[in-house]
């Protein structure tokens, strides 16, 4: 028995853990403690799974599930942007890119391969299951910003223009759930936790 493509998985589940310990700007449902990448990541896969009747059309459904448990494995390296970030761009950059290739590349070629498609395929958001996946990313931190009255929204200053033009990315994958969202959004800036620019 050849051992080392197991050994080269090990490793790679090592690595991961380092997800573990990258700490997002948002908060845990009604609490003051920071999320950190995995258990976003774990939950952004189970949202999938609970809200797939609402995507836009027919979709793999695994393939989102591993585009969700995989996306932010490259903050390993890069760090995590926050998504309203006015100075650092929040698309795909060459640091990412590096970053998938190296830590995707510590597993055996043909995943390694695999899971590098998979994480451009996210980025690009071009296929339906690219665009779904997406639309969770972004839905779960605004119930977060919500559960917690303006959350990182008042903590940065973050006004409902902004958040509109973000979020509107849930549409590509969601008709649905954008009106849900829309109507949240809306709903924040009535309750006082998300102001207009022009206040």
């Amino acid at each position: 028995m050849n051992i080392q493509p197991l050994l080269q998985q090990i490793a790679f589940i090592h690595e991961i853990d380092k997800v573990k310990y990258i700490i997002r700007k948002t908060k845990l449902f009604n609490s003051d403690r920071n999320e950190n990448d995995a258990e976003h990541s774990w939950h952004l896969a189970v949202m999938a799974l609970i809200l797939a009747e609402h995507a836009n059309g027919p979709f793999d459904l695994l393939k989102v599930v591993k585009m969700l448990l995989i996306h932010d494995v490259v903050e390993i390296d890069a760090g995590d942007v926050f998504l309203y970030d006015a100075t650092v761009n929040h698309t795909n950059t060459q640091a990412e890119l590096e970053a998938a290739k190296r830590i995707f590349g510590l597993l055996p070629k043909d995943q390694a391969e695999d899971f590098i498609a998979v994480w451009e395929e996210f980025e690009a958001g071009k296929t339906l299951e690219a665009k779904f996946a997406r639309a969770m990313d972004r839905l779960e931190p605004l119930l977060q910003n919500v559960s917690n009255g303006g959350g990182t929204w008042k903590e940065f200053d973050v006004r409902y223009e902004q958040v509109l033009a973000k979020k509107s990315i849930i549409k590509d994958g969601s008709e649905h759930l954008w009106e849900f969202a829309e109507q949240l959004i809306k709903e924040s800036v009535n309750n006082g936790i998300l102001r207009q620019t022009a206040d």
